[in-house]
């Protein structure tokens, strides 16, 4: 009898996401993004819109920058408008203050079946995701960290 109880305990265990996954569950705005590049004071991003849906298993994520164009614009106004969004979605774990993602669709297949560790800080109803340092993708002679800011919307 102890051995199966033991065992049912240890299935639960396994199966139940994390108590710091289940404190995140939500739907998120984005509120915020400062870029941070060799270590100069973090700039501001402006003129972004977007969310972040958190499940207890799954990340989805989709923001962009600046103005929109019509679907009808030149090759060129559509290249920057590809460049101004960001979207993903895949399963993720939360490990003490760390969020991991793997990513299983993206807007950018080279992100697929990647995985991200990510910083992340919980205060009231605002969530905190911090990059640690890493390339720019623009040039990667220098480095960034990124920090975006999520308010929870239900």
């Amino acid at each position: 009898m102890v051995r199966l109880i033991s065992a049912l305990i240890l299935v639960l265990l396994i199966v139940t996401p994390s108590l710091g996954q289940q404190s995140l569950v939500g739907t998120y705005k984005l509120v915020s993004q400062a870029a941070e590049i060799d270590g100069t004071a973090p700039r501001e991003s402006t003129g972004l819109r977007g969310y972040l849906v958190l499940t207890p298993t799954r990340v989805i994520v989709f923001y962009t920058q600046g103005d929109k164009r019509k679907f009808d614009t030149s090759v060129d106004e559509k290249a920057e408008l590809f460049n101004s969004m960001v979207a993903y979605s895949g399963v993720y774990r939360v490990e003490g203050d760390k969020i991991i993602y793997t990513y299983d669709a993206s807007w950018v297949e080279n992100l697929n079946g990647t995985t991200a560790v990510l910083n992340w800080q919980l205060l009231g109803n605002r969530l905190t995701v911090t990059t640690p340092p890493r390339p720019m993708p623009v040039d990667p002679s220098k480095t960034m960290v990124l920090r975006r800011v999520w308010e929870k919307v239900e």
